[in-house]
């Protein structure tokens, strides 16, 4: 099919001045004149046909027509950026985009990921975080990394570690436990988990502790350890996630015993064949967990 005749400098004007609703900073941003720039979009209005703003004593009101056209032009011109930058240098840069628990980005990746970019500089990792409800469709990700049993539908589901839970306070509150009952009286911090808490008690011998009456429900392990950080109770929390606050001393694990109810998993769509750079990135992150945990992991 033949493309039809695009006027690229007109639609450059009109992005520019709709995005910024002044000729005179589209302008300065494409570095030609106000009266330039008010031209091309002149000529634009008369090749569609349709006006595109109101010119106003101080700036432009952009009309209907001219809203529907700036977002498929913003794209547009965005993803033309994109391409070009990873075209520069003569070296194709390749993106991928990763969703992870937010307790594993922070906790377990971030402080390996410097080590990835640096061996493969030309694929640029987008990361963003979730609470282990995602959409990877409507998300756009290539990866998911997400906490459970690895049945999600429609996935493709590798298994990483384990990551069991134990409890975990600030030393202030852990010379107050002798025992497992003696957590009984601090407030347990739990997940939206309701099964954690009495799973550890039953791995430490207390199989029918009374009701979890007190305390605050966290869908994040993140905001759970601070508030326990703060001292605001004990977190039932895996200390896998948390190694460089217990390194500190901030934090301390006052029992051994732990419980396990899942493991992190890297997941992607069945119907999305894996990329170079994913085949890249899967590779260094189960070499990463290897070198970490070993097999039993």
């Amino acid at each position: 099919m033949t493309r039809p005749y695009l006027p690229l400098n007109a639609l450059r004007a009109f992005e520019a001045s709709a995005r910024l609703r002044s000729f005179t900073r589209a302008g300065d941003e494409l570095n030609v004149t106000q009266a330039a720039v008010s031209h091309q979009v002149k000529l634009l209005e008369q090749r569609l046909g349709v006006v595109l703003f109101k010119r106003l004593p101080r700036g432009l009101m952009i009309t209907a027509e001219g809203e529907a056209l700036l977002p498929i032009l913003g794209d547009a011109f965005d993803r033309m950026a994109e391409m070009l930058g990873r075209l520069e240098g003569g070296q194709v840069r390749e993106i991928m985009m990763v969703g992870a628990v937010g307790t594993f980005a922070v906790g377990w990746l971030l402080p390996r990921l410097a080590e990835f970019q640096a061996r493969h500089p030309l694929i640029d990792v987008r990361l963003s975080t979730h609470n282990n409800r995602v959409d990877m469709a409507a998300e756009g990700l290539d990866f998911a990394i997400r906490f459970g049993d690895g049945a999600w539908y429609g996935c493709d589901a590798e298994p990483l570690f384990e990551a069991p839970l134990s409890p975990l306070c600030t030393p202030r509150v852990a010379a107050t436990l002798s025992a497992p009952d003696d957590l009984m009286q601090h407030t347990l911090l739990r997940s939206y988990r309701e099964n954690e808490w009495p799973s550890w008690f039953a791995a430490a011998g207390i199989p029918h502790p009374p009701p979890l009456v007190r305390g605050i429900t966290f869908d994040s392990s993140l905001a759970m350890m601070e508030a326990a950080t703060q001292g605001a109770g004990v977190a039932l929390a895996p200390p896998r996630m948390f190694e460089r606050q217990l390194a500190t001393g901030n934090i301390v694990q006052p029992f051994a015993t732990t419980t396990s109810l899942g493991r992190y998993w890297l997941t992607r769509q069945i119907s999305r064949a894996p990329s170079a750079a994913m085949a890249t990135f899967r590779d260094w992150l189960q070499d990463a967990v290897h070198q970490a945990y070993g097999e039993a992991a």
